[in-house]
């Protein structure tokens, strides 16, 4: 069976509180691990500032969510299913991961990204 790969980026409301943000997030890590899903990390950015206004709101809670999945069924139907029934969700988006952004994501967060690169020693003699 394909394993195939999955980030989820969403936005939760700037009027909850962090105890309210943490059990959203886990509510949508747990419907992941329910259906089946390996959830390979999740990342808060944190409250930035959108580029419009959406339902008034000009700032949001932003999240990320990297999973893999090789059973039946499609999980990114359920997931965004849960979205829309949860009023706390600004706004999600489901991107299919290639093989060459897997390994970017594994680089990034093991932190090898921004690091200044190694001088020859050719170079450094002159």
């Amino acid at each position: 069976m394909d394993v195939r790969n999955y980030e989820t980026v969403f936005i939760l409301t700037p009027v909850l509180n962090e105890g309210q943000v943490q059990e959203t997030v886990e509510k949508f890590s747990q419907v992941l691990k329910e259906n089946g899903a390996d959830l390979i990390s999740t990342e808060a950015w944190g409250l930035r500032k959108l580029a419009y206004p959406i339902q008034k709101k000009s700032t949001g809670y932003y999240f990320t969510l990297t999973y893999n999945h090789s059973g039946e069924g499609n999980i990114v139907d359920v997931l965004e299913l849960a979205f829309r029934r949860d009023e706390r969700v600004i706004r999600f988006l489901t991107t299919v991961l290639d093989k060459h952004s897997v390994t970017y994501n594994e680089r990034r967060r093991n932190g090898e990204m921004n690091q200044p690169k190694p001088q020859p020693a050719e170079a450094a003699a002159q």
